[in-house]
C-alpha cells in the first residue's frame, strides 16, 4: 500500500492538474463534476492583522509571503509542502513557472505579488483563481494549505464597496465544502467572541468537527491576563484541540530574524511560561504542522474510495463528451471548408427549430405578441392625455383667436396625433423583446459549436450583426405603421359621429353646449373611441411587421453575409481559420 506521504503528494498533483484545467472550486460554469472540491485540503482563515501570514511562515520555516497594510492576500495561495530527505537546500516552484526552482525566498515573495498583479492589475481587487506554490525542504512536513484573503469589515480607498462581501463569499466557497479542514486564526489579544475566523467557521461547521483553532499573539496579551479558557476549550469548544502560537514580532521581521531562531524562541516561551507550561507539548507552530499533517492524512485515507469514484465518473463524462463531438477534421482545405459550412448549417437548423417551436423556448415570441404588447397598449396614459383640462387646452390652442363654429377639426387632429405618438413606445418595445428572444435562441444554437470556440465566436458576431440589422428594419416598419395612422385619419369614423350625436338628442350646433364641459367631454370620448380602434389595428399589424422583418429574415438570411464573406476567402485563410478552430 502506498505511504501516506505519497498519498498527500498524489493529492497535490491532482490539485495542480485541476487548476491547469480551470477546476479550482467555487466555479458555477463547470460542465463536469468538480474534482477539486472532492479533494481534502486545509483552508487558512483569519481576519486582517490576525497573524495569519506569520503562522504560515512559521509552519514553513521561511519568510516568503508579501506583507503590508490592507488586503495583502488577494488570490488564494495553494501552498504544498514536500518533505525531502537529507540536507537538501530549500527551494520553491510555482505551477505557472514550471521547471524553475527558486532558492531565494525574497524572489518567491515578489513572484506571488507579481502573479497576483498579472490577474487583478495594480488594484486592490481580488480573484478566485489560485496561485500554486510548492516548497521542498527537509524541515517541513507533508502538508497542503490554502491561504485565503483576510476577512475585513470595511473597504479601503481603491476597492469596491462589495469587497467585504466578495472576500467572505470566496472564503465561504472553500470552507463550506465537507472535505475542507478549517484552520481558524484568531489573535489572543482580542475577545474570541468577536473573531471573524471563528464566526464564519461556526456558520459552516457548527459542530466544530472540521475546525482547528489557532490562537496567535499570546505574548502580546495584557499583563495579568491569559488565554487558558480558550486553549483548554472552556470559552469555545472544538472537536480538535486549540493550538497557541507565538509569532515573530514586527521588530524581528524588520531585522530579518531567522525563522529557525524564532521557532526556538517560541518553544522556550511555552516551556518557561507559568500559564502555558503544562500545555507546552501541544503548543507552537511545529506541533500545529504535525497535527494538521496527521489529520490530513487520515482524511485522505477515508476519502480515497470517493475520490476514485469521482475520477471514474469524470472519465465516463469526458468519454461521452468525446463521442458526442464526433469525427476528426481533415487537413485538406476543401474538406475543411465543407466542415465549416456543415457546422454553419447545423447552427442555422437548430436556430430555426427554436424559432418554429421545435425546441424548448419557441413560445417566447408569441408571448411578446399575446401578452406583452397588449399589456403595454392598455397602460398607455390616454386618460391623462384626454382629461377634460387637457382637451380644453388643446382645442383652445388649435382654435387660436377664432373659436370653432361647428366641430373643432384642428383640435381633434391635434388630440389624435398626440395620442398616436404614445404607440411608438410599445412598438419599439415589441421589436426589442423579440430581438432578445431571438438572441436567446442564438445562444442555444451556439452550444453545438463549443468544440470550436473561434468558429463559435465568428458565428456569434455574424449573427448579432444580422439580428441588429433585422431589428433596425423591424423598428422602421413598426414605427412607419404608427406614422401612417397619424398621416391619414379614418374619415368614415368621424362621418358617423354627427348622426350618432343627433340620435342621442344633442344637436352639434347647440349654442348652449358647444363650449361647455359636456361638449369637451364628448370630444375626448370621440377621440378615445378612435384611438381604441387604432389600438386594435396596431395590435394586429405590429406583430405582422415584426415577424416579417425580424423572424422571417432571421430564418431566411441569418448567415447570408457570412457565407458571402466565406466565399471570398482564399484557401490560405481557410487553413489558418481551421487551425484556430481547435
Amino acid at each position: 500500500m502506498a505511504t501516506m506521504e505519497s498519498l498527500i503528494g498524489l493529492v497535490n498533483r491532482i490539485q495542480r492538474a485541476c487548476t491547469v484545467l480551470g477546476d479550482y472550486g467555487g466555479a458555477d460554469n463547470n460542465a463536469f463534476s468538480s474534482l477539486w472540491e472532492a479533494l481534502p485540503s486545509v483552508a487558512v482563515v483569519g481576519g486582517q492583522s490576525s497573524g495569519k501570514s506569520s503562522v504560515l511562515e512559521s509552519i514553513v520555516g521561511r519568510d516568503f509571503l508579501p506583507r503590508g497594510s490592507g488586503i495583502v492576500t488577494r488570490r488564494p495561495l495553494v501552498l504544498q509542502l514536500h518533505q525531502v530527505e537529507g540536507d537538501a537546500q530549500d527551494y520553491a516552484e510555482f505551477l505557472h513557472m514550471p521547471g524553475r526552482k527558486l532558492t531565494d525566498f525574497a524572489l518567491v515573495r515578489k513572484e506571488i505579488q507579481d502573479e497576483t498583479d498579472r490577474l487583478t492589475g495594480k488594484t486592490k481587487q481580488i480573484s478566485p483563481v489560485p496561485i500554486h506554490l510548492s516548497i521542498y525542504s527537509p524541515k517541513v512536513v507533508n502538508l497542503t494549505l490554502v491561504d485565503l484573503p483576510g476577512l475585513t469589515k470595511v473597504a479601503v480607498e481603491g476597492q469596491q464597496e462589495s469587497i467585504v462581501q466578495d472576500i467572505e463569499n470566496m472564503v465561504r466557497s472553500y470552507i463550506e465544502k465537507p472535505n475542507c479542514i478549517i484552520l481558524a486564526i484568531s489573535p489572543a489579544n482580542q475577545d474570541i467572541a468577536t473573531s471573524d475566523a471563528i464566526k464564519i467557521a461556526r456558520e459552516v461547521d457548527p459542530s466544530g468537527e472540521r475546525t482547528f483553532g489557532v490562537l496567535t499573539k499570546l505574548d502580546l496579551m495584557d499583563k495579568g491576563t491569559n488565554a487558558l479558557d480558550v486553549l483548554e476549550g472552556r470559552s469555545y469548544r472544538l472537536q480538535h484541540p486549540w493550538v497557541g502560537i507565538v509569532n515573530r514580532s514586527q521588530a524581528d521581521i524588520n531585522r530579518n530574524v531567522d525563522m529557525i531562531f524564532s521557532r526556538r524562541k517560541e518553544r522556550e516561551y511555552f516551556a518557561t511560561s507559568p500559564e502555558y507550561g503544562h500545555l507546552a507539548h501541544k503548543m507552537g507552530s511545529e506541533y500545529l504542522a504535525k497535527l494538521l499533517s496527521q489529520y490530513l492524512e487520515s482524511v485522505i485515507r477515508a476519502q480515497i474510495p470517493s475520490i476514485i469514484s469521482l475520477i471514474n465518473k469524470t472519465i465516463e463524462e469526458l468519454e461521452a463528451e468525446m463521442d458526442r463531438i464526433g469525427r476528426p477534421i481533415s487537413m485538406d482545405a476543401g474538406a475543411q471548408l465543407y466542415t465549416i459550412l456543415d457546422l454553419c448549417r447545423a447552427f442555422e437548423r437548430i436556430f430555426k427549430e427554436h424559432l418554429d417551436g421545435g425546441r424548448a423556448g419557441g413560445d417566447r415570441i408569441y408571448n411578446v405578441f399575446d401578452n406583452q404588447l397588449p399589456a403595454a397598449l392598455r397602460k398607455l396614459p390616454f386618460d391623462r392625455h384626454l382629461s377634460l383640462q387637457n382637451v380644453k387646452k388643446v382645442v383652445s390652442e388649435a382654435d387660436g383667436y377664432q373659436p370653432h363654429l361647428i366641430a373643432p377639426e384642428q383640435g381633434y387632429r391635434r388630440l389624435i396625433e398626440g395620442a398616436l405618438s404614445y404607440f411608438r413606445g410599445p412598438a419599439e418595445a415589441s421589436v426589442d423583446a423579440v430581438e432578445w428572444s431571438v438572441k436567446a435562441y442564438e445562444s442555444f444554437a451556439k452550444q453545438e459549436l463549443k468544440r470550436f470556440p473561434t468558429l463559435q465566436a465568428e458565428l456569434a458576431a455574424a449573427t448579432n450583426e444580422a439580428l441588429e440589422r433585422f431589428r433596425e428594419e423591424s423598428k422602421k416598419a413598426t414605427l412607419r405603421l404608427v406614422d401612417m395612422e397619424s398621416s391619414y385619419l379614418t374619415v368614415e369614423f368621424f362621418r358617423k359621429l354627427p348622426q350618432e350625436v343627433e340620435r342621442a338628442g344633442n344637436p352639434p350646433n347647440s349654442d348652449v353646449d358647444r363650449y361647455g364641459e359636456g361638449h369637451f367631454r364628448r370630444i375626448g370620448s370621440n377621440v378615445l373611441s378612435y384611438i381604441g380602434m387604432v389600438s386594435d389595428t396596431l395590435r394586429n399589424t405590429i406583430p405582422k411587421a415584426v415577424v416579417y422583418c425580424q423572424v422571417r429574415e432571421a430564418k431566411l438570411a441569418l448567415l447570408n453575409r457570412f457565407y458571402v464573406q466565406m466565399g471570398k476567402k482564399e484557401v490560405r485563410f481557410l487553413t489558418l481559420f481551421h487551425s484556430r478552430l481547435q
